[in-house]
C-alpha cells in the first residue's frame, strides 16, 4: 500500500467525485433537480461517516480489509443508482406518506453506502501516512479535478447513462491492486458484472413515464436528456430533461406556404414586427427545435442568429448524420428522417448563424444590432445543475439582462419575450433596468399580454415608445375563439386591476403581500428568478401534498429542503463527529476541530459560489463547472504540495485578500471581456481562479501534519462541514446574493486562521 499510496487516493477521488457528478445529472433528469440535491447532498455524508467509523472502531484499520472497501465502494457506486429506481420511489410525493419517507431514506442509505467505503479507504490511506498529508492531499484534489473533466467527456461522447457505470472502473481497479491473492476475484467479478448490467444502462437508469407520444431518439450527454417526439409527419417535439419541450415542424423548403398559411401555425406570431424592417436582424434566445427561426425566415428576416445553450440539439438540425440513431423498434423506421432532412435543412440557410452558446452571454456582444430579440419559454430549471450542491440558474431574466437587450437592440428595435410563469419578476426587473438606464416614462416602452387559453404571458419591449397601432398589432390577428388568443394586461384598455398593472403603477415592493410568489427583481448576483417560494406560504399540512412544481405556485420547497438538509446535518451528523470524544483514544482539541470543521464550510461556499457566478461569463453551465471546478481543484492540489514552504499568515491572508478582490475588481475587468470566445472566457476565468486555489489547498494539510493520526477524524468533520457550508450558503445567496457569500467565506478563512495560528492544539 505504500508504494502506491498516491496512485490509490488519486483512482479512489477519481471514482467518487465523477460518481457525485453523474448521480446529480441522473436524479436532475429523472427526479428534478431540487429533489435530486436533497439525495445526493445527505448520500455524500457517507464519505464523513466512513472516516469517523475509522476513529471509533480501530480495528477497522486493517491492511488486509482495504481491497474489500475499496471494492465495495466500486460495485455500489453503479449498483446503488439502479437499486434506487428498482425502489420506484416517488420523490415528488416524498412527504405524502410514512411509506414514501421510509422510501427516501432507504434510498439515500444506498447511495450513501459507496461513499461510506470509499471514506473509511481514504481515511485509512490518510491516517496511515499523516506525514505525507501535502503529496497525498494533492493527488486526492487533483485526481479529482480530472475527474470532473473527464466525466463531462464521457458523458458527451458515450452517454450519461454509461459513464455512470464506467466510472467504476477506477476503484475497482485500486481493489484489484490492493487485493490478495485469490480474493481478487471479487473486484474482478465486480468489474464482469458492471460489464453485464451496462448494456441496459438505459432500461435501468431512467424511470417509467407515460409518454405522450413515440420516441424515436434518444440522447443523455453533460447537459440534458433528450427524447425526440414523433406526433405526427408534421410534428415532432424535444423533450429535455423530462420538463422542458421545444417543437420541431415539418418543413419542405418552400417559406411560401408557411408565410401563406392562415390561420397562422405560430402560437405568437411576430409577422408585424418582422415586416417593419426591410432587412430584419432576428436574435431567438434559445432557439429549440427551430420553430423561431422558421417563422423568422417565413416572414422575410434576412439574418437570424439561432442561439442555444445546448449544443446537441444544435446538431440534431444542423448535421444529417442521425438517422442510425433513431430507434430502430419503430414500426415506420425506414420512413425515419433525421432532424436535419424533417426542418427541410432550414439552419443550413445562409441567413442562419448557428450559435451554440449560453443566450446571456452571446447577446452581451452586440450593440445596437437586433431588430427582434425573440424569447419563447427559455427555462433555467431544464440545465445542467452545478454538482450536487448548486442550482441550474441562466442569467436571461435579470435586470442586467434587460440593459443588456437594450443595448443591443437597433434604434427601432423590438424584444418579445413569453413565459408561462415568470411575468410578474420579469417586468419587475425590466422596470429597474429601463430606470437604470435613464429611460424616463419607461412604462410607454412595452406592454404585456396575457393568453388565457394558453396560460402565458408575453413581454413587448420598444426602443421606442409603443404607439396604440404596435400595441394593437403586434401579434397579427387575434380571434377570442382561437389559442392563441392574446389581451392586454398592460397598458389595460378600461379599469381593471391585476397583479402587472399593480406592480407598474406602483412599484413591486408595494405588492408582495398581494403575491403568492416572490416578484422582486432579479440581478446577476441573485439570478434564482426560479425560486418563487415565499416562507408564509409554508404549513405542515401542504407539506405533504409537495410536487416539483409547487414552488411555481409559491410554496418554498426548495427553501424547505435545504432546511430538511441543514436540520439533519445538525440533529444527526454534527453530534455523531463528536462522538470521539467520549470514547477512549486521542482527542482533538477544541480549536483543532473547529478549524477542520470551518475549513470545510468555507471552502465548499466559494466553490458553489464561484462556479455559479462564473457562469455568466463563461456561458454554457457545464463549461462553467468544468472550468471552475478544475481550476479550483488542480490549484488546491498544487498549493497542498507546497503548503509548509507558506507561513499561516501568508495562505490565509491570500485567500481573504483574494475574495475581496472578486468581489470588487474581477467583475469589472470580465464586464470588458465578453467579446473574447469561449474557450479564452474559460482561459480567463481559470487564471483569476488559480492563485485563489492554490492557496485553498494549504489549510487542510498543514492541520493534518498538526493532528497526525486524528486526520482521520478531522477528515469525517472537515466533511460534514463540507455539506452543511453548501446547503446553508444557498439560502444566503436567494437573499442576499453571491458578494455576501464570498465575504462570509473570507470571515470564516480569517476565524480559521485565528484557530491554527492563535490557539494551543
Amino acid at each position: 500500500m505504500q508504494k502506491l499510496k498516491y496512485f490509490t487516493v488519486g483512482l479512489i477521488s477519481l471514482s467518487l467525485l465523477a460518481t457525485e457528478l453523474l448521480w446529480t445529472r441522473v436524479f436532475s433528469a429523472e427526479f428534478f433537480y431540487t429533489f435530486a440535491f436533497l439525495i445526493i447532498s445527505l448520500a455524500i455524508m457517507g464519505t464523513s461517516m466512513g472516516g469517523l467509523a475509522l476513529r471509533l472502531f480501530p480495528k477497522m484499520n486493517n491492511e488486509k480489509l482495504f481491497g474489500f472497501y475499496l471494492t465495495l465502494s466500486g460495485l455500489l457506486s453503479y449498483l446503488a443508482p439502479v437499486l434506487v429506481f428498482k425502489i420506484d420511489l416517488d420523490i415528488a410525493n416524498m412527504f405524502a406518506s410514512f411509506d414514501s419517507i421510509l422510501k427516501l431514506i432507504l434510498c439515500i442509505l444506498i447511495l450513501s453506502s459507496c461513499y461510506f467505503f470509499g471514506g473509511i479507504s481514504l481515511a485509512i490511506l490518510f491516517r496511515n501516512n499523516h506525514k505525507d498529508m501535502p503529496r497525498l492531499y494533492m493527488f486526492d484534489l487533483i485526481a479529482a479535478g480530472i475527474s470532473v473533466l473527464s466525466s463531462v467527456l464521457l458523458m458527451n461522447f458515450a452517454g450519461t447513462q454509461y459513464a455512470v457505470f464506467l466510472f467504476s472502473i477506477p476503484i475497482l481497479f485500486a481493489a484489484i491492486i490492493h487485493t490478495k491473492s485469490y480474493f481478487k476475484i471479487f473486484p474482478l467479478t465486480s468489474v464482469v458484472f458492471m460489464f453485464v448490467l451496462i448494456s441496459n444502462a438505459d432500461s435501468l437508469l431512467e424511470k417509467e413515464t407515460k409518454e405522450p407520444a413515440k420516441i424515436i431518439y434518444k440522447h443523455w450527454d453533460a447537459m440534458s436528456k433528450i427524447k425526440l417526439y414523433e406526433y405526427d409527419k408534421s410534428a415532432r417535439g424535444i423533450n429535455i430533461d423530462n420538463v422542458a419541450n421545444t417543437p420541431v415542424y415539418a418543413f419542405d423548403g418552400n417559406f411560401d406556404t408557411i408565410a401563406n398559411q392562415n390561420p397562422s401555425p405560430w402560437m405568437i406570431d411576430v409577422r408585424y414586427l418582422i415586416e417593419k424592417f426591410d432587412n430584419c436582424s432576428f436574435l431567438s434566445l434559445g432557439a429549440g427545435g427551430g420553430g423561431d427561426v422558421l417563422q423568422a425566415l417565413a416572414y422575410g428576416a434576412t439574418d437570424v442568429h439561432a442561439v442555444e445553450v445546448n449544443p446537441h440539439i444544435n446538431k440534431m438540425l444542423v448535421e444529417g448524420d442521425l438517422d442510425s440513431y433513431l430507434q430502430k423498434d419503430s414500426t415506420n423506421y425506414d420512413s425515419l428522417v433525421s432532424c436535419k432532412d424533417f426542418t427541410g435543412g432550414l439552419y443550413l440557410d445562409p441567413r442562419v448563424k448557428v450559435v451554440s452558446e449560453d443566450a446571456r452571454t452571446y447577446v452581451k456582444q452586440f450593440e445596437s444590432k437586433f431588430d427582434l430579440i425573440y424569447s419563447l419559454s427559455s427555462n433555467t430549471w431544464a440545465a445542467l445543475g452545478s454538482g450536487s450542491f448548486a442550482f441550474a440558474e441562466n442569467y436571461i431574466f435579470t435586470t442586467e439582462a434587460f440593459i443588456d437587450y437594450w443595448n443591443s437592440m437597433s434604434e427601432k428595435g423590438f424584444l418579445v419575450m413569453e413565459h408561462q410563469i415568470y411575468m410578474p419578476r420579469l417586468v419587475s426587473s425590466l422596470i429597474d433596468a429601463l430606470n437604470e438606464l435613464g429611460i424616463k416614462n419607461a412604462e410607454k416602452y412595452f406592454a404585456v399580454y396575457s393568453m388565457p387559453k394558453a396560460r402565458r404571458k408575453i413581454l413587448l419591449l420598444s426602443k421606442r415608445e409603443l404607439t396604440a397601432d404596435i400595441i394593437q398589432n403586434a401579434f397579427g390577428e387575434n380571434l377570442e375563439s382561437s389559442y392563441s388568443f392574446k389581451k392586454n394586461i398592460f397598458p389595460l384598455n378600461k379599469d381593471e386591476n391585476n397583479l402587472i398593472n399593480d406592480i407598474i403603477k406602483t412599484g413591486w415592493a408595494t405588492n408582495i403581500d398581494k403575491s403568492k410568489v416572490k416578484i422582486s427583481p432579479t440581478t446577476d448576483l441573485k439570478p434564482f428568478v426560479a425560486q418563487l417560494g415565499k416562507w408564509a406560504n409554508f404549513n405542515f399540512e401542504n407539506l405533504s401534498k409537495v410536487k416539483k412544481y409547487t414552488v411555481f405556485s409559491g410554496f418554498p420547497v426548495t427553501k424547505v429542503i435545504i432546511l430538511i438538509i441543514i436540520a439533519l446535518l445538525i440533529v444527526l451528523f454534527v453530534p455523531l463527529v463528536v462522538l470521539p470524544y467520549f470514547v477512549k483514544g486521542p482527542k482533538l482539541s477544541l480549536p483543532s476541530w473547529m478549524f477542520f470543521f470551518i475549513i470545510g464550510a468555507a471552502f465548499m461556499i466559494i466553490e458553489i459560489v464561484l462556479m455559479q457566478k462564473y457562469a455568466l461569463f463563461i456561458g454554457a453551465s457545464f463549461y462553467s463547472i468544468t472550468c471552475v471546478l478544475l481550476s479550483l481543484l488542480i490549484a488546491s492540489g498544487i498549493g497542498s504540495r507546497y503548503s509548509k514552504l507558506f507561513s499561516n499568515k501568508i495562505v490565509f491572508g491570500s485567500i481573504i485578500l483574494w475574495l475581496i478582490l472578486d468581489i470588487c475588481l474581477f467583475h469589472i475587468i470580465l464586464e470588458n471581456m465578453s467579446f473574447l470566445p469561449i474557450y479564452l472566457r474559460s482561459v480567463l476565468v481559470s487564471l483569476i481562479i488559480l492563485p485563489l486555489g492554490f492557496f485553498m489547498g494549504m489549510p487542510f494539510p498543514k492541520a493534518s501534519l498538526r493532528v497526525g493520526e486524528l486526520v482521520d477524524w478531522g477528515f469525517a468533520v472537515n466533511g460534514v462541514a463540507s455539506t452543511l457550508g453548501a446547503s446553508a450558503i444557498l439560502l444566503i445567496v436567494f437573499a442576499y446574493g453571491f458578494n455576501i457569500a464570498l465575504l462570509i467565506g473570507a470571515v470564516l478563512y480569517l476565524v480559521a486562521y485565528l484557530l491554527i495560528d492563535k490557539f494551543e492544539w
